[in-house]
Parts: C-alpha cells; structure tokens; sequence
C-alpha cells in the first residue's frame, strides 16, 4: 500500500511537471530567435546580408526605433536609435549578424540555417525536441538551440531585441538614450568599418559603448570584459633555390629552405614559450593592484588545460589572466614543398610562414614588427618588399621577402570607471560574484569605434563557452539566452549615475 502511494505520487509529481504552463513572454522570445536564425547569413553572400538587414528593419519598427542602412565601400550596416530626453546619456550597442560560412556534412543536423532544438546528450545524434518540451524543460536540463551564429553574434541581438519589447510591453523606457550598430563583415575582419565610423561620426556619437559579443567565463557568473588584444600579422618566405630541386642532386649542397625557417624560428622563443626578441615585452609590468584584478578570476587552469589538450603551459605569465596582459608572437601556418601521397624527393624552393601578432595596449603593433624585422636581420637574413627573383637569389645570402598586416587594435577601459560601477551594478545577481577580466586573449573591431569616437567600452559576454562558435554545430544555451535577456532587461533599466 505504502508503495502504490508513493507510486502516485510520482505520478501526480511528474504530471504536474509536464502540465506546466508555458511562459508566453519565453515562447514569442524563443520563436523570434528560431525566425533570425533560419536566415542564412554568409558574409561574403550579399543577398543573405540584405535579407537579414530587412529582417532588423521590420523588427525594430515593432519597437519604435528609427533605423537606416549605413553604407560604406559596398558594405551595409545597420543602424537603429531611440532617443527618450536631451537630459540623458547615450549608449552605443555594438553587435554583428554575419557568420562564418559553414560546412553542412559537418553538422548533425541537416541544415546549419534551420535550428533545431536538443539536449546536449543528444547533440551528436538526430534527436530533437519540440518547443514545448525545451519551453518547459530548459531550467532542469540543458536544452540548446542549433544553429549557424546561434551565440555569435545573432542571440545576442535578439536578446536585445527581446528586452527592448519586454520594456514595452510594461510600458516602461530605458533609462538613457540608445544607438545600436550591427557589422554585417565581422566574421572577415570588418575591413571597411574604421570609414565607416569616420564618416558617420556623427550618427555614432555617444557617451558609452556596449558590446555583447563572446562566450561568458566557465563559471557562468556575471562577466564583464573590459579590453580585447589587437592583432597584426606577418606573411614571410624564406628562399633556398629557385626552384625544387633533386634531395639526390642537390641534398648537402643547395640550401634548404625549411631547416632555414626553422633556425629563425627557434631563435624567437626559448623552450618555454618566452619570446626572446629584444624588447618585445616592453613597457609591461603587473602592478599591486592588477595583479589583484587577475587573481580575481575564478579560472580553472586544469579545466582550460584539459579542454585544450596539453599538460604544461608556456611561461609568459603565471596563470591564464596573465598570460594574457603581454603580447604574443604565434605560427599560424607553415607551407612548404609536398606532403603525405605527394611527397617527392626533392629539397624545397621556400617555405611560406604565416605569423600573427596579439597585442595590447602597452605595445604599439608597428614597433613590434620592427622588432621583429631587426631580429629577422640580425640571423643574417635580408628583408624583401617583393618576392624573391632569380637575381636575387644568386646575389643576396638569405633572402627574406615580409609583408604585414594590422588587422585590429587593443583596447582596455579601467575597471574602477563610470561605465564599470554601471555594468557592475546592472549584471549583479544575489550571491554570485561578477567575473572582471582586464584584458581577453581574443580581438574585435572595436578600437575604430574607441579611438574615433573616443568612447570608455566594456564587453558583456552573454552566451555558454561551450557554444562551438566558428565550428560546426554551433550553439545557444536556451538558460542563457533567457537569462541573457533578464540582463540586457536589468541594463536598459539601470541609471547611469
């Protein structure tokens, strides 16, 4: 008997469970995210970006925001504003809608641009659940939404979008004014927006700027960013002859490229990862009180090894954050001759290495990459500015022809500012720390928007680490995404004092 009612109630339980009302406020919130979603949104693709710019223009028209496309060097931006008073502050959002392209057999799912809702033990499987189900369930399981720019950068955006209606639907208004600029060429570099921001100045103007870009800290708290590294690149080859030639005929005799390229690469960095190019970490120092700020940071270093998949860290910094704070000098691919089924017995004409360069703001990208140009002369190499010709090669020792590329800036806004007492304040939810990080490793297009506008920034990631974005089977953690919104909800409402 005592068994058959404790059967019972289980049942009662589980059925009260599962006839759970649906939150309408979630539903219409989920479903305009699946809407963004099923539109494709290749950057290099100008018919995806002009569906979803009129996607955005038709949404904020919903909310009464006064929206136009921005167009600079055949490249469209959106742009929406509100202004409530004179009398208050204005903040500029900052997000994109492109994504990278994708790779449809690399996904479990038949379409990367029709999302489709999983339980993350099922994600490597074809097995869905309804809307219901994730509507009732994603608070007791983790429940995500699969889709090609699901966390970066569209749930982003619509959390905002959602959180803007919300405020309307309770007939409430933010508490400053708000601009909001959406890049459609991220995911390439976004190498037209520093003209675009030059020229419409103006329209850009503002007091802040809030990026909701990036995956939060593994923690889950809270996370506020308040800098990103800049990036440059360097693109070398390194000549041995002028042509492959016979390992027979020419083995002992004609310079190898490869085995050139490599002693100039171990001469930039020691066995423990510390570059040895004079005065690369320059004007660096980890005061008192940073040194505090990255202690702060609740990182598991095992965790971040285990992820990554190494046993030993290099020895830039002593933990993650502090490795963080220098810039890094990194191979990012090395070509060379043939490999695998086509290898040949020959000794390689050059060897193409393809550096990047993640910068702060302590050290100017152009001076690093004289650095490393003097370095570069010092193991005997001549620099090239064109590629190598046959005179060259039989009048100069160790031809090297570079080329560099800056790509992004660094920036960081202090911690203790205006604009981080009302972020802190906004984000804070009951006994749980906020995470602060000074500076990510990552880099964005922002410095155009700091430098030109000269505007204090902080980054306020709002989307799972674990999200996959760039790869296939990228994801949104439907918790996140509706907690994301309850954030974006709490800064639109939060004074800026």
């Amino acid at each position: 008997m005592k068994n058959k009612y404790i059967f019972c109630l289980l049942l009662l339980t589980f059925l009260n469970v599962n006839s759970q009302p649906i939150n309408n406020d979630n539903k219409n919130n989920l479903e305009l995210l699946i809407d963004f979603l099923s539109i494709p949104n290749n950057s290099s693709n100008k018919d995806h970006i002009a569906k979803n710019l009129d996607w955005l223009q038709k949404q904020f028209a919903t909310i009464e925001f006064n929206s136009t496309i921005i167009s600079e060097s055949n490249v469209n931006y959106f742009f929406a504003e509100k202004k409530y008073s004179n009398d208050l502050p204005t903040v500029l959002f900052y997000m994109h809608f492109d994504g990278q392209p994708v790779d449809s057999e690399k996904w479990f799912q038949p379409n990367p641009y029709t999302p489709v809702l999983k339980l993350k033990d099922n994600e490597l499987q074809d097995k869905t659940v309804s809307l219901d189900y994730a509507l009732k369930h994603f608070d007791s399981n983790d429940i995500r939404i699969y889709a090609r720019s699901a966390s970066d950068d569209k749930g982003p955006i619509v959390m905002l979008l959602s959180a803007l209606k919300m405020l309307n639907a309770k007939e409430k208004t933010a508490a400053y004014n708000i601009k909001i600029i959406l890049d459609s060429e991220e995911e390439k570099g976004s190498p037209n927006i520093l003209k675009m921001v030059e020229q419409n100045a103006n329209i850009l103007s503002a007091d802040y700027f809030v990026v909701f870009d990036g995956p939060m800290h593994d923690s889950a708290n809270p996370t506020l960013l308040y800098g990103v590294r800049g990036i440059s690149a360097l693109r070398m080859e390194i000549y041995g002859m002028s042509k492959p030639q016979h390992s027979g005929h020419y083995g002992n005799y004609g310079p190898n490229p490869v085995f050139r390229t490599a002693q100039l690469l171990s001469s930039m960095k020691d066995d423990s990862g510390r570059v040895l190019i004079e005065g690369f970490y320059d004007g660096i120092t980890i005061s008192d009180e940073t040194q505090r700020i990255l202690d702060n940071v609740p990182d598991d270093e095992t965790v971040l090894r285990k992820r990554a998949g190494f046993k030993t860290p290099e020895s830039v910094g002593d933990t993650y954050q502090a490795a963080m704070q220098f810039p890094s000098l990194n191979v990012r691919g090395i070509q060379s001759a043939w490999v695998g089924e086509q290898v040949r017995t020959v000794v390689p004409d050059k060897t193409i290495i393809e550096m990047d360069i993640r910068t702060v703001p302590e050290s100017k990208p152009e001076i690093l990459i004289q650095k490393i140009k003097k370095h570069i002369e010092k193991q005997g190499f001549t620099i090239l500015t064109e590629p190598a010709q046959q005179k060259d090669l039989l009048t100069i020792e160790k031809p090297l022809y570079l080329v560099e590329k800056h790509y992004m800036f660094p920036f960081r806004t202090a911690i203790q500012s205006k604009i981080g007492d009302w972020l802190r304040s906004a984000v804070k939810k009951d006994n749980t720390e906020t995470v602060e990080i000074r500076i990510s490793g990552g880099s964005v297009p922002l410095s155009f928007f700091i430098n030109e506008l000269n505007l204090p920034t902080v980054l306020v990631p709002l989307v799972n680490p674990d999200n996959n974005q760039h790869s296939p089977n990228e994801n949104l953690k439907l918790s996140n995404y509706f907690e994301g919104i309850a954030t974006i909800e709490s800064i639109l409402s939060t004074p800026i004092d």
